[in-house]
């Protein structure tokens, strides 16, 4: 009786974590509503340079979700340094985040959606 317990509490606990795994995997791969004014933005030349280690980038990369894999991102630190890379040298970065476009103009900082669209033409989806 207790093997057959076991045994039934041991699938309950599989088939939840199951669950819980592919979950976290549909919503990861979900298409977000940024996703063309993401490809957009890459299109139109703007870049945006990061680091590992800074918040402001991670509160910049959260702003695109799911999006934000079509997004020109240049990391400019290796794992586990905060020596910046030479191509964000090259580039004239100074801090994180910053926002490079076509015309070479470099805009430090977190940058709302909006702030992009201005630089860019890029239209932001309407979202309800």
């Amino acid at each position: 009786m207790i093997q057959k317990t076991t045994l039934y509490f041991f699938l309950l606990i599989f088939f939840v974590v199951g669950g819980l795994v592919g979950l976290a995997i549909y919503k990861s791969m979900a298409p977000s509503p940024y996703d063309d004014f993401a490809r957009c933005l890459t299109e139109k030349g703007a870049s945006m340079y990061g680091a590992w280690w800074c918040p402001h980038c991670t509160n910049q990369k959260v702003l695109f979700g799911n999006a934000f894999q079509y997004l020109n991102y240049i990391e400019c630190s290796k794992p586990g340094s905060k020596d910046t890379l030479p191509i964000c040298i090259d580039d004239g970065i100074k801090s994180f985040p910053a926002w490079k476009f076509n015309d070479g103009t470099i805009l430090s900082g977190e940058q709302t959606l909006d702030v992009l669209s201005a630089r860019t033409s890029c239209d932001l989806p309407v979202i309800e």
